[in-house]
């Protein structure tokens, strides 16, 4: 078992990339983290990590070595679970992250707690893009392309982007025809808040035909305020569809352009590679992808 939980210290580290904070999620000081990683690199003759003052990074030896070392101590993972009656009913506390998209995330969260009454969930409805490891959450969804070897991802679904707008605001100033003729209209648009640059809009033009220019009517780092801005009225938004699913149904909001974007959004559900599927999350990442409407 020293060996295990050597392998669990050195997984630790890897995902962390520090002695401190494995040191502080396994209750031991970052000097005791280092001397097992010390123990096992002389034990194996081979260096796994590149130190300096400022970082901790694998070396290709330690990359080849963690991961064999998330396989095996995913397969001890499963031993215990099945020796631990895993057939009873899934309960305990997960913690999840998703889009800050209220009206399409929360009805599947309820009705996930109603099917599963001893799971406690805790949420984190935003729009930052969390580290799952080492920010403690159990599974995360999120959409673009999934890019962290350090996660299992399976996808859950994908909508296309549209632009759109309310009725009475195309009644007022008109219905735009190019993307060029956005110069003349009010648009509501995306700050990415991580890096607080512009989400550009994915449009179809000519190689030859300059970017269009987006007036900055509203500008919000919230996709639910964007909904909002779009659902009163300030401008032309660009949205997935599954975010205004009941905006469009109802005509409250009316696509336009469309023939000049393509674009799909996809959702993905992502939960850290090195640990077992619990009970509890293997019914939430079954029911997130049965349940959530694209």
């Amino acid at each position: 078992m020293d060996s295990l939980s050597g392998i669990s210290m050195f997984v630790l580290v890897a995902e962390t990339r520090s002695f401190t904070k494995a040191g502080q999620q396994l209750g031991v000081s970052s000097s005791a983290v280092g001397k097992s990683i010390a123990r096992m690199e002389e034990r194996l003759a081979v260096r796994l990590f590149h130190r300096s003052t400022r970082s901790i990074n694998l070396t290709a030896e330690g990359t080849l070595f963690l991961e064999r070392c998330r396989r095996i101590l995913g397969e001890v993972e499963a031993a215990e679970a099945e020796l631990s009656e895993v057939t009873e009913a899934p309960r305990g506390r997960l913690r999840v992250s998703t889009p800050q998209l209220t009206g399409m995330m929360m009805p599947v969260l309820d009705a996930f707690m109603k099917e599963y009454p001893d799971i406690a969930l805790d949420v984190d409805l935003s729009e930052r893009l969390v580290d799952v490891i080492e920010d403690g959450f159990d599974a995360v969804v999120r959409t673009g392309e999934p890019n962290d070897s350090r996660l299992t991802a399976r996808r859950l679904g994908s909508c296309r982007q549209v632009m759109v707008a309310t009725p009475a605001y195309l009644a007022q100033r008109g219905v735009p025809h190019h993307p060029r003729d956005l110069a003349q209209h009010s648009c509501v648009l995306h700050k990415f808040p991580t890096t607080g640059k512009l989400e550009p809009w994915p449009f179809l033009l000519d190689e030859d035909e300059p970017e269009p220019i987006l007036p900055e009517r509203l500008t919000c780092n919230s996709t639910e305020a964007i909904i909002y801005g779009a659902k009163h009225g300030k401008g032309i938004a660009l949205l997935p569809t599954c975010t205004v699913h009941s905006e469009l149904a109802s005509g409250q909001l009316v696509i336009v352009l469309d023939e000049f974007i393509d674009k799909v959004v996809t959702f993905w559900i992502l939960w850290p590679a090195s640990r077992y599927a619990s009970p509890k999350l293997r019914v939430f990442i079954d029911f997130m992808q049965q349940n959530l409407t694209f």
